[in-house]
């Protein structure tokens, strides 16, 4: 199995420090969709991993995650590609879970799914916490510089840490 692992905000859609509070703010990032799609048409599983603090802060309902998640879905499926698993965290920083990254969780739950070892599988995310995820199973660490990735390049990044622009990108390194 070819896997792929995606943070959410600021890899898939834009980011803020206000938090995406509600549909109409998700918004995707010119050419992940498409770079999903075609990603999936290749063979790809893309699976998505994405720390969802604003849910333990009150900011917006589950239901609204969920709205959220259903619009990637089918925007990538009228892409002509699939979106694998997502797992997102509810809690919060201080909230003392094993999921929220840069704690390995989700990426387990994620390899538990697929029954995939996540050695070498790359994990594309836009900030250090992303980074260090990857690292903690033994994923490789790929940095997009869309979202807060400039502020996280401008910062020390671990050794052999692979870098792109974005998404798009990304998916013309994977795909011949």
């Amino acid at each position: 199995m070819k896997l792929l692992i995606l943070d959410r905000d600021g890899v898939i859609n834009q980011d803020s420090d206000a938090y995406i509070k509600s549909l109409d703010e998700w918004i995707p990032i010119p050419g992940s969709i498409e770079a999903i799609a075609r990603l999936s048409q290749a063979g790809w599983t893309v699976a998505v991993a994405t720390n969802q603090s604003g849910l333990a802060r009150g900011y917006y309902p589950l239901s609204t995650l969920e709205a959220m998640h259903a619009r990637l879905r089918a925007l990538v499926a009228d892409a002509g590609g699939e979106i694998g698993l997502i797992v997102h965290c509810p809690h919060g920083p201080d909230d003392g879970c094993a999921c929220r990254k840069p704690k390995p969780g989700m990426l387990h739950t994620i390899a538990t799914h697929y029954q995939a070892d996540l050695a070498g599988v790359w994990f594309v995310g836009d900030s250090s916490g992303d980074l260090d995820a990857a690292l903690a199973v033994g994923a490789q660490p790929v940095l997009v510089t869309t979202g807060k990735g400039c502020k996280t390049l401008s910062k020390s990044v671990p050794q052999g840490t692979l870098i792109f622009d974005d998404l798009a990108a990304v998916a013309g390194a994977l795909i011949p």
